[in-house]
């Protein structure tokens, strides 16, 4: 199957990348403003020179060039390709979020039903091993009914600090809320384990600590040229110069900060560039901490928290029901019965977290049956559309304005 790249950062490469390592995508054309990245990528994959362009808009001119598209532009810039795509034919996979706004999200999915076009957004967590398992043992109803879920986003502290302090998802106003850019995958997520959408909305959170108030006093503009730098837990020198050591992290992260490999490469990039800032002393606004409370029209109900302050991890799921529960840690599942007291620990055989990891094995597992669905023409391999995508989001949506606004959020259209 053909495929046109539009956007080749990190994410996109990684969705092409799997696709030709499975031996059922080709990319034949790319998109991406960034001169270095484009030149790279379309050397990689070996895409004509007339095949590649500096934007979306010029590549969408020269009519549909392939069977689908790999949408991975910033968060703010989705929608332009997409609903240009849908209208040419173009079955598209589309990085999560949707779009950074309700009416833009609306009208991706529109372009999708209008043209009758698979769009799939790019929630990797239910194409992942350890999501198949744990759908399965509910679905077998191991647990009877499910009650109550209390589900855990451990971002990690220096995943945050590279990603929302320091990097391309650090504000509102350039990107989304953290809950959007962040956590519209483990929205997406548990209203996929529940299997329905919820009624009721509430939410707090706040940006707490990654703020001038907190910086301590003698620190630095600069992590290079700070003297509490060996101190701080958020020290860039550490985690960049780390990552030299780590050909598993030279692709992520040290691939957002700079292409060097070397020690004075990486300095260079911290002198000058985002990631070297203070953490005290950026431009962020995004939350480092949030809570989401659902209640769903059964009347079960769901708590979700997504924190900066944990270690990069798997997330962390406890699921009540009327005749047992399940812990689930991203790599297995202890479940317990009620009625006889047994307990069973189900493997999730699922790799690391991390996007370098491929996020559980998601990314591989999205792409696959992307591929698969389209080659077929079936859409019902894919476990959710753009409808059910727009849905989700606008659970996102409701949240953010409980957060800013104190309010319970009803969804069911009542006051």
């Amino acid at each position: 199957m053909t495929l046109a790249l539009v956007g080749a950062g990190l994410r996109g490469q990684s969705y092409a990348r799997h696709a030709v390592a499975s031996g059922a995508g080709r990319v034949v054309a790319v998109a991406e403003p960034d001169p270095h990245r484009r030149e790279a990528v379309a050397a990689e994959f070996g895409v004509a020179p007339g095949l590649v362009y500096a934007g979306w808009s010029e590549l969408v001119a020269a009519g549909r060039l392939a069977d689908a598209a790999v949408i991975a532009t910033q968060d703010q810039l989705h929608t332009g390709p997409a609903v240009r795509m849908a209208d040419l034919g173009y079955h598209i996979l589309l990085e999560k979020p949707m779009a950074t706004s309700e009416d833009d999200a609306v009208r991706i999915a529109e372009a999708a039903r209008r043209n009758r076009i698979m769009l799939a957004v790019c929630h990797v967590l239910r194409y992942t091993p350890y999501t198949r398992v744990l759908r399965g043992l509910l679905a077998e109803g191991r647990i009877g009914r499910l009650v109550n879920v209390q589900h855990l986003e451990p971002v990690g502290w220096w995943h945050h600090a590279h990603s929302f302090v320091r990097g391309h998802w650090r504000r509102q106003d350039t990107s989304a809320p953290m809950l959007l850019t962040k956590s519209c995958h483990d929205i997406d997520w548990l209203v996929h384990l529940f299997g329905q959408m919820p009624v009721k909305v509430s939410s707090f959170g706040n940006l707490t600590h990654f703020r001038a108030s907190e910086r301590p006093e003698g620190a630095a503009d600069r992590c290079v040229d700070c003297p509490l730098e060996p101190s701080c837990p958020y020290s860039a020198k550490r985690l960049y110069l780390d990552c030299l050591a780590d050909p598993g992290r030279h692709f992520w992260p040290l691939g957002a900060v700079t292409e060097a490999r070397t020690e004075e490469g990486v300095l260079e990039a911290l002198r000058t560039g985002p990631y070297g800032r203070c953490v005290y002393a950026c431009d962020n606004d995004v939350v480092d901490h949030q809570v989401v409370n659902m209640e769903f029209p059964d009347g079960a109900t769901c708590s979700f928290t997504m924190s900066a302050f944990t270690p990069m991890a798997h997330r962390q799921t406890r699921l009540l029901g009327t005749h047992g529960f399940i812990e689930g840690d991203g790599e297995k599942l202890r479940v317990v019965d009620f009625r006889t007291g047994e307990e069973e620990i189900v493997p999730g055989q699922a790799p690391g977290p991390s996007a370098a990891d491929g996020h559980g094995g998601g990314d591989q597992g999205l792409v696959a049956a992307f591929l698969t669905a389209v080659a077929s023409g079936d859409p019902a391999l894919l476990p959710t559309d753009a409808a059910e995508s727009l849905a989700t989001h606008r659970v996102v949506w409701a949240a953010e304005r409980a957060r800013t606004t104190g309010i319970v959020v009803h969804l069911d259209g009542r006051p």
